[in-house]
């Protein structure tokens, strides 16, 4: 089997920076954009020394070696910043075992447009176009007010008893819905994922609860082959970044 293309860069970091002897159950290391990019300088794949693909991270499978043997995650910082941090960064996405809910379209006519293409965000707005987006939040008042790319404001967390500070990272929400009392954020997929990082549900939930007074809950959706898939999150402690808890999740077919 071939080593997978972050181990050979990432073990050159830890080298280059003598992070082999650096004690992460004691703090964490931050690391730059620019540290990386030199210490990667001569590797001849882009995917061997871009600093974009080195860190992308979003399952505990994609993590480089030397990050699975210590039990460490990264977490950004600040653009071009990173924390390398010992913890849990990663939630499970279990199986919808209840059985698949038959959904009514509220719409009264086909939606042609919808067809062409296979996009998580596509997925997501016809979810939402057929008012089940409304349905599985039992909300009819929400309606699409976010999309795209943002930047957080500073915020601090704790990942176990480290304490971490944030300044204005970019972050991206597939869609988000406010309501009367609340708003969802949805971080979506296009293909069966059993973990991700928590870091994609968190930063954009402590990102828009820092505009609003309303709750902010995050979700994470599926489109699997003709079924619709939701899980519905909360964070017990706001600055708690494992307090994340699962609430309840659903599947549906649209007729």
């Amino acid at each position: 089997m071939s080593i997978p293309s972050k181990d050979k860069p990432w073990e050159k970091i830890f080298n280059d920076y003598n992070l082999h002897g650096h004690d992460f159950d004691d703090t964490p290391v931050k690391i730059t954009a620019p540290q990386i990019k030199v210490a990667c300088q001569d590797f001849k794949k882009t995917a061997e020394k871009e600093v974009r693909v080195l860190c992308y991270q979003a399952t505990r499978e994609t993590r480089p070696q030397v990050f699975i043997e210590r039990g460490l995650f990264l977490l950004p910082v600040k653009n071009g910043e990173y924390y390398i941090v010992k913890g849990e960064g990663y939630i499970d996405i279990p199986e919808v075992k209840n059985e698949t809910d038959v959904y009514s379209s509220k719409l009264d006519f086909n939606l042609d447009t919808s067809q062409i293409g296979d996009s998580e965000m596509q997925h997501l707005d016809f979810a939402y176009a057929s008012s089940l987006i409304r349905t599985f939040m039992k909300d009819d008042s929400l309606v699409l007010t976010i999309r795209g790319r943002k930047y957080t404001p500073k915020f601090k967390f704790r990942v176990g008893k480290h304490e971490l500070n944030i300044q204005s990272v970019q972050t991206e929400v597939d869609a988000g819905y406010e309501g009367r009392n609340q708003v969802a954020l949805i971080e979506g997929k296009n293909s069966k994922m059993k973990n991700t990082i928590i870091r994609q549900l968190y930063y954009p939930f402590r990102q828009w609860q820092n505009h609003t007074q309303k709750r902010v809950v995050p979700l994470f959706f599926e489109k699997l082959g003709d079924t619709y898939l939701f899980w519905k999150f909360e964070f017990g402690d706001i600055e708690d970044y494992n307090s994340i808890q699962l609430v309840k999740s659903a599947k549906y077919r649209i007729v």
